[in-house]
């Protein structure tokens, strides 16, 4: 068995300008080796070449975000492939991919050489592929700085849970959605979930402090320049107060944006 990165310069927010596309090959629920082609963003030649020379069986994303799923037409009429979609997301697939998927997996679904794993948050459609290798984790992790859980797609209680799971599991190695393949997965996870509580209890103290609205959040639970990023920053406090008001331990209104102790 094995997992072959390639990193696919795209549009992307991501730091590296780039996203991982990855060829799993393995064992399937059929007789002898399959092949399964994840998140291609877009074409490189090394991908072209790639899954020309190889008999691709199966294609998937672990979300529809625009930066994952460039190339997914292509390459599902280049090789024929079965084409995969989270079950209960087809219309989100096919509005991102501009493909119909042929078949549907959830949690536990086994797609090619992969078994499919529940990791929501970062996307309200995302799922990670397991392999005895480690897992095709998207964009729960990342080896270097953090991932973005904003609002109104993030859900910051999915993503810790989702960042929980791969701790738990503790595969040999994490294959990110983008940047360099992470050798120490549950050191990477729990550095993530260190972060997201420390933001966490930073835009808690703002709401409790007088904070009264996102923008004033923002400026009090940061403390770093916000320059390019600051939309990314905006929609991250957004979720992390839907977090804290669902719980009951802040007010927060999404219609008006205004924050208060609860």
């Amino acid at each position: 068995m094995h997992v072959d990165r390639f990193s696919v310069p795209v549009e992307t927010r991501a730091p590296t300008g780039r996203t991982n596309a990855y060829l799993v090959a393995g064992p399937g629920p059929a007789d002898g080796t399959e092949r399964l082609l994840v998140d291609p963003a877009g074409r490189t030649e090394n991908l072209d070449v790639a899954v020309r020379e190889t008999a691709v069986d199966h294609v998937a994303v672990t979300h529809t975000h625009p930066d994952h799923v460039g190339a997914v037409a292509d390459y599902a009429r280049e090789t024929g492939a079965t084409v995969w979609a989270r079950v209960g997301r087809t219309e989100r697939f096919a509005a991102a991919t501009g493909v119909e998927p042929d078949r549907t997996f959830a949690e536990g679904d086994r797609v090619g050489p992969a078994a499919v794993l529940d990791t929501q948050g970062h996307a309200p459609d995302h799922a990670a592929f397991e392999t005895p290798l480690g897992i095709v984790s998207g964009d729960v992790a990342v080896a270097e700085g953090s991932v973005v859980v904003g609002a109104p797609e993030g859900d910051v209680r999915a993503y810790l849970v989702a960042l929980r799971r791969l701790h738990a599991r503790n595969p040999s190695t994490l294959y990110p959605g983008h940047g360099p393949v992470i050798e120490e997965p549950r050191a990477a996870c729990g550095r993530l979930i260190a972060h997201r509580l420390a933001r966490e209890t930073a835009v808690e103290a703002a709401a409790l402090d007088g904070a009264g609205d996102v923008d004033a959040v923002l400026s009090a639970a940061y403390e770093k320049d916000l320059s390019g990023v600051r939309d990314l920053a905006r929609a991250t406090v957004r979720a992390h107060l839907e977090k804290l008001s669902r719980s009951g331990r802040v007010r927060y209104d999404p219609e008006t944006g205004d924050v208060g102790p609860a």
